[in-house]
């Protein structure tokens, strides 16, 4: 892992000293530029030996440092390392507030365990998955990503977890967070109401979309018709014809593609794109590992990021609670990529 900041303030000194074009610009954050960070979960790692000092040791320490509030939307928790710092914060006085699934509250001894010490807990009332894994801290920052909070998530399978400080961001989840927590508006009830959909810092650009109200396909598809050079993915379920569609296309124009697939899911899921890309040609692996390949990521011209919870599948597009992050940013493109290889090397031919 790597932390990169100063880059950031360099193009935004840039920006500041540069002629402004006449036309309409989008957006500017505003305050610092935003602080990112990412971590991948490592099934080979000597942590997964330990079950201890993953990515849930990073995410842990910031809700230890929280002074404010930590709000949680998750769909799975059963990380002692997480419980605990929740339980701490809990006790110092920390607002904490957590928004769950329904049938893993009624499972998760931690999860009740959080409750009966007073922590304020929502489930989404056994509608479709609320499948989101993030959290707002101190209204500062964001963790979000495909890993769930369960030890399978932080040891076993391919995950990425994120974090970016960014008011702007926390912003934005904390508007879907309260829609849950205090209106009980899940799946489509949902509005489309985020206060920063798309904003920019120099160079950087952050979009950010929830499902099933923002149609996340569609911008999904418009990147894939966009890419110029090379498209990577790393997909758990990927089930969407109109985005298979346009990978397809992608690759009819001369894009290069390179992609790695859960080989349970890509092999039995019904509906499941990786036949299709097999037989088109494209270079495209099931997974080499016993855990899950659980990453939902794209990698658009080594320069754009796409991750979150969503699946590539019609659920995550037109039923579930998902969030998604579009960042413009060759540095961590440069991350993802990376940990592309890594899987890519496991994977099966």
């Amino acid at each position: 892992m790597r932390t990169y900041i100063g880059l950031f303030v360099l193009f935004a000194l840039l920006l500041a000293c540069s002629p402004q074009p006449a036309a309409p610009q989008p957006p500017e954050a505003a305050g610092e530029a935003p602080l990112i960070s990412v971590y991948f979960s490592d099934p080979q790692s000597p942590h997964a030996q330990s079950v201890r000092g993953g990515p849930d040791a990073h995410l842990a320490a910031a809700i230890a440092a929280a002074k404010v509030s930590v709000d949680m939307a998750i769909y799975d928790l059963d990380l002692w390392s997480v419980r605990d710092a929740l339980l701490d914060a809990h006790q110092r006085g920390v607002l904490v507030r957590l928004v769950v699934e329904s049938d893993n509250l009624r499972r998760r001894t931690e999860l009740q365990e959080l409750q009966a010490a007073g922590i304020a807990v929502v489930d989404d009332r056994d509608q479709d998955f609320m499948h989101n894994k993030f959290t707002i801290i101190d209204r500062q920052e964001v963790w979000t990503g495909s890993m769930n909070y369960n030890v399978s998530g932080a040891y076993f399978n391919r995950n990425n977890l994120l974090r970016i400080v960014s008011p702007e961001l926390a912003e934005n989840y904390l508007t879907e967070f309260e829609e849950m927590f205090l209106g009980f508006d899940f799946g489509d009830l949902s509005p489309a109401n985020t206060p920063y959909p798309q904003w920019y810092f120099g160079e950087l650009r952050v979009e950010t979309y929830f499902a099933p109200e923002d149609g996340v396909l569609r911008r999904l598809v418009a990147l894939v018709n966009a890419a110029e050079e090379s498209i990577y993915f790393m997909a758990f379920s990927f089930t969407s014809d109109d985005l298979a569609a346009a990978v397809h296309a992608a690759a009819q124009r001369g894009v290069q593609i390179y992609g790695v697939m859960d080989e349970e899911q890509g092999l039995n899921n019904t509906g499941g794109e990786y036949h299709g890309f097999i037989e088109a040609g494209l270079d495209v692996r099931l997974d080499g590992e016993r855990g899950a390949m659980h990453h939902k990521v794209l990698i658009i011209d080594e320069s754009i990021v796409v991750t979150g919870s969503y699946n590539f599948s019609n659920s995550a597009e037109r039923h579930n609670d998902e969030n998604v992050l579009v960042i413009g940013s060759p540095l961590l493109a440069a991350e993802y990529l990376g940990e592309f290889e890594r899987v890519w090397e496991l994977a099966l031919p």
